[in-house]
């Protein structure tokens, strides 16, 4: 089965690790047949080089390679939509900018669609490390079946998105990405299953998922606490929660994104 991977670059990106990430695509058992950057909004000449040098690289590997430049940042949902349009294969594979990914990430993956033709998104558990030492953190792990990932989605976003493997055409039959601060994974995911698309996960780790001193931040804060709302608003809208489980969501977020320090 042939596939892309999709990678979203921008100015904040550290170029030792954007370098790191994307040797670990080089060193995969299974080789994408074409990678995608989309880099988002101006970079530096140093990062700009970088993803030139990485392109020639991937040349030499007779893949094919797209870049796609964004004159303005535009953020992560519009960046993956633009990505996103410009993938050749049915199978489109994510992958951070900062992460590293496992030498056997997409062969387990792309296996997992040979032998579960229905699955339309597929992402594994992933290990969280330090993001200068690789120290590990933690584990963060989600449910591998279907029934238990439409359970968990009703109360957080059921994948590790730097672990996803997507069929590009369901994705795009839901609306594909749409822009909405910090919630876009979670946004699509929502919609899919309501169109009644198979979600799964690997019970495998795929991917050490790098933090920063930003990381948290970004999950906390009024702006982003309104992002969640209004996705709790999106859901008991369209009957995927209970105004109970409404109320409880709203109430945990609420605690952990405005009350509690980062």
């Amino acid at each position: 089965m042939e596939f892309t991977a999709l990678i979203c670059v921008y100015e904040r990106d550290n170029i030792d690790y954007f370098e790191e990430a994307c040797h670990s695509i080089f060193d995969q058992t299974l080789f994408p047949n074409e990678i995608v950057f989309v880099v988002d909004g101006p970079v530096s000449i140093q990062l700009k080089n970088s993803i030139l040098g990485i392109e020639k690289k991937i040349q030499e590997k007779d893949c094919k390679c797209k870049i796609v430049w964004l004159k303005q940042n535009k953020g992560h949902g519009i960046a993956r939509q633009s990505g996103l349009e410009q993938c050749t294969y049915g199978l489109v594979a994510l992958v951070d900018a900062d992460d590293i990914n496992y030498v056997d990430r997409f062969k387990s993956q792309v296996d997992h669609f040979k032998f579960n033709p229905h699955t339309s998104v597929l992402g594994s558990q992933i290990r969280e490390i330090s993001h200068s030492s690789k120290r590990p953190l933690r584990l963060k792990t989600v449910p591998c079946g279907a029934e238990a990932l439409s359970t968990y989605l009703k109360t957080r976003c059921p994948f590790n998105q730097m672990s996803v493997m997507f069929k590009k055409q369901d994705v795009l039959n839901s609306g594909g990405y749409i822009d909405f601060f910090h919630n876009e994974d979670y946004y699509l995911w929502i919609r899919m299953s309501i169109n009644g698309y198979i979600f799964a996960n690997l019970p495998t780790i795929t991917v050490d998922a790098r933090v920063n001193e930003f990381f948290y931040d970004r999950r906390g804060g009024l702006k982003y606490f309104l992002s969640e709302v209004k996705i709790q608003r999106y859901m008991l809208k369209n009957g995927v929660i209970s105004l109970g489980l409404y109320a409880l969501n709203i109430g945990i977020r609420f605690l952990v994104q405005i009350v509690t320090p980062p």
